[in-house]
């Protein structure tokens, strides 16, 4: 193992860690990446499951993706767009989430295959699978075959419904799920219209809580010493992130319906067209209101607009007199008159336009890295930073079996030597 319950450490608790640990814009960086040392074996595919192995691996850790024979993984055929030489083209979509990895291609079906397999999984400090509920038993997978095989393993299952109940094995994609999680209820111009988020929302928030979890369990390992098996699904995560719109219904009992662009119980907050694009406005207290109103030559004490409550009431009206304001200039002109009274506004803009951003440039949100078979791609980066310790370099997503033969040298010795093995 990579870490055991006798040598992890919790990190912080000393005097002397404290005097050690390098300040924010010291400019040393001679840390390690947070999970520099956790070793991740990745028998996921599609979303969810990759998505929380290339947080692990953004975060340091040794993230080795098992895939099929000739297919790999599902998203590797999700396209267009597809890039690269013929014969050698890449999705975009499995670029999006599996960078920091490494690929091997096992048959765990196979014989000789499982016996590489299971030298991996007593190497691994976490094993991340998404397969149907059921399908790890019948592979001999079991629980209780995992902790025998290594008894510090964490495990996580991210299952479509669950594990139990009456619908555990449907078939899970994240568009039924935004839809049987309720989310495209809230999402929409009226209940007869709802949408989709325009991104996989219910993998990525499913994704995200099993990262959460397995932080925790290596966290508890540290003081056990002992793994243990943890499970989420794009349902759960789905119910976790209905926010304000579940105590609605949870404790007030009203059905939450959509309301398009526009927040549900604040106003005005929303999308509103200028002379030529849209802005989003978020006016959320009465001071940011009186300015809004005065700066837009609107009565602020008007009987139908004066309180939140009443402003809810009568959106339409407020909307439509907003936008005949916002018509008579442009949406930088807005933008910029709107930051100089203190009014929260932002433009809305495609995606082209936001990896040109400044900002995001500056905040490192796009990194470069060398792929084997594109050359230099530009990506997504980890939103995450830290004062201490490093990022992880990116390294680029793999080809289908980039590393195969490598890692099955590196593994045909013990699970002990493996890291022995270049």
């Amino acid at each position: 193992m990579g870490t055991t319950g006798s040598d992890h450490r919790s990190g912080g608790d000393t005097a002397a860690d404290a005097a050690a640990a390098p300040t924010a814009g010291a400019g040393r960086c001679d840390r390690e990446p947070p999970l520099a040392g956790v070793r991740v074996l990745d028998l996921s595919r599609v979303l969810a499951g990759p998505y929380a192995t290339m947080i692990l691996g953004d975060l340091g850790a040794e993230v080795i993706k098992v895939e099929r024979p000739h297919s790999g993984d599902d998203t590797r055929e999700w396209g267009p767009p597809f890039v690269g030489p013929e014969g050698q083209q890449e999705s975009t979509y499995f670029l999006s989430t599996n960078r920091n990895k490494r690929s091997v291609v096992l048959d765990i079906k196979d014989p000789e295959d499982r016996v590489l397999l299971e030298r991996m999984l007593v190497w691994a400090d976490v094993l991340v699978e998404n397969f149907r509920p059921g399908v790890m038993d019948r592979l001999g997978l079991t629980t209780e075959a995992l902790a025998n095989i290594n008894p510090q393993l964490i495990v996580l299952t991210i299952t479509g419904f669950g594990s139990t109940g009456p619908e555990r094995d449907r078939v899970a994609y994240d568009q039924i799920l935004q839809a049987e999680g309720g989310l495209m209820s809230l999402t929409g111009e009226d209940p007869e219209h709802p949408l989709r988020v325009g991104v996989p929302i219910a993998d990525l928030t499913a994704g995200l809580y099993g990262t959460i979890g397995i932080l925790a369990a290596l966290q508890e390992r540290a003081r056990s010493g002992a793994g243990q098996r943890i499970e989420t699904s794009l349902l759960a995560g789905q119910v976790a992130i209905h926010a304000f719109q579940g105590t609605r219904y949870l404790v007030a009992g009203e059905v939450p319906e959509p309301t398009g662009n526009h927040h549900p119980t604040v106003s005005p907050y929303g999308a509103f067209r200028a002379a030529d694009g849209q802005i989003v406005l978020a006016v959320g207290n009465e001071p940011t209101w009186r300015r809004f109103a005065e700066l837009l030559e609107i009565p602020p004490d008007a009987p139908e607009f004066a309180g939140n409550r009443s402003r809810v009431a009568n959106r339409s009206e407020l909307s439509a007199l907003i936008e005949r304001r916002l018509a008579q200039r442009g949406v930088a002109e807005w933008i910029k008159r709107f930051a100089e009274h203190g009014i929260p506004a932002g433009e809305v803009k495609a995606l082209d336009r936001v990896y040109a951003s400044e900002q995001v440039r500056d905040q490192g949100l796009i990194v470069q890295t060398a792929h084997s078979t594109l050359g230099e791609i530009s990506l997504p980066a980890s939103p995450l930073r830290f004062s201490g310790s490093p990022p992880s370099d990116p390294a680029p997503p793999p080809v289908l079996g980039e590393h195969s033969e490598a890692l099955r040298v590196r593994f045909a010795a013990s699970p002990q030597d493996a890291d022995d093995v270049v």
